[in-house]
């Protein structure tokens, strides 16, 4: 039987029980700025702060006017949905060029899916989390970052071959991946933990295999390197990239696989074993020593007169299928998406885009018949 959806909650009850992280993660979502929102509900940009920050209780006609201006449900600013313990902040990729505007929407996104999860987990068990725990030293060198990776890919059960997908195996150890819905392309992609689950964001403008592999590479390494420090940081952007190009391809391995001088079959091969792009392979020829100067300089300099993408694309990004596999198996026991969106308290439109970005999308093949219907 279909469970039974919970009648909407009237604005005087939600405003007896306003949640003030709701109202900004609402409006972090939204991308809107308090002085906007106020002159939409008509109040003072003031209350807006004093709201937020639970000086004050918005009254039940302008907590509907709140839920109007966001295009959110009343239910969804009522206490009664936790608020995510999140311990430090989320790591960003592409800092200097994304706004804090963008990255406050992206990680509104993050709590967004975090509530959708959550009401999930209720009714199914998710894969448990068993992300390996690495100590990194502090400083960190290279070579106690290329340790990490081979720890990382030993506890992982990988042995000395490619990772087949990225994506999933992140997923199948417990974290869950997600594609970026609309937001702006300069945030390529970020991670953060909920509670006791982390969570991965891939941008899907960068619809290339390689990239994807890589960007979740780089925020593994976020996840098992940097729980404790600061984002932010150059350093520890150079150190995430240098344990993804470890942990996809490792330089014992790699040292011997590629070619004495630049091979570009050879080289393609290697693209297709590995899932890395020609660009890694002769940067990492360089840096495990392969390449000399002037051959590393060549070949970067052949890559750019042949632009982007470079020859030999290896098909669409991986994409994660996790939430959209959970969901999908919730509707054959009768549990609607619909009964899921109103548990969070989220409109359904946005229910459904976190849903969406947890599924798969396979392209669909459609032949059309010159023969006229009868």
């Amino acid at each position: 039987m279909t469970r039974a959806l919970r009648p909407p909650v009237p604005a005087a009850v939600a405003a007896a029980g306003f949640e003030p992280h709701a109202l900004g993660l609402a409006r972090r979502w939204r991308r809107m700025r308090k002085n906007e929102l106020a002159r939409l509900v008509g109040v003072t940009a003031a209350a807006v702060s004093q709201y937020e920050l639970a000086q004050a209780r918005p009254s039940a006609s302008v907590l509907a006017r709140l839920a109007l201006a966001l295009s959110m449900p009343v239910e969804f600013f009522a206490a009664g949905f936790p608020v995510p313990v999140t311990p430090g902040h989320a790591h960003f990729r592409s800092l200097r060029t994304a706004t804090q505007a963008e990255r406050d929407q992206a990680a509104a996104f993050g709590e967004v899916a975090w509530r959708v999860v959550e009401v999930v987990e209720r009714y199914l068990r998710l894969p448990e989390l068993r992300l390996p725990h690495l100590d990194l030293a502090e400083p960190a060198g290279p070579e106690d970052v290329r340790a990490a990776a081979a720890a990382a890919r030993e506890a992982f059960g990988l042995g000395a071959a490619p990772v087949a997908h990225m994506v999933r195996l992140l997923e199948s150890y417990g974290v869950i991946v997600l594609a970026l819905p609309d937001v702006s392309e300069r945030v390529d992609a970020f991670s953060h933990w909920y509670g006791q689950r982390p969570f991965v964001f891939l941008n899907p403008a960068k619809d290339d295999k390689a990239r994807s592999r890589m960007d979740a590479a780089h925020e593994l390494g976020h996840l098992l390197m940097h729980h404790d420090a600061e984002p932010g940081s150059q350093l520890l952007e150079r150190e995430a990239m240098a344990f993804a190009s470890e942990f996809l391809a490792p330089s014992a391995v790699l040292r011997d696989e590629l070619p004495a001088r630049l091979d570009f079959d050879r080289l393609h091969e290697l693209k297709r074993r590995w899932g890395i792009s020609l660009k890694a392979l002769i940067y990492r020829g360089h840096e495990v020593g392969v390449y000399r100067d002037h051959t590393y300089r060549r070949g970067m300099s052949l890559l750019a007169q042949w632009g982007y993408p470079e020859p030999g694309d290896l098909g669409p990004r991986e994409q994660p299928s996790l939430l959209g596999k959970a969901v999908e198996l919730l509707d054959r026991q009768r549990v609607s998406s619909g009964s899921l969106a109103t548990q969070t308290g989220l409109p359904p439109a946005l229910a459904h885009a976190v849903i969406d970005a947890g599924t798969e999308s396979v392209p669909t093949l459609r032949l059309e018949s010159d023969v006229p219907n009868p």
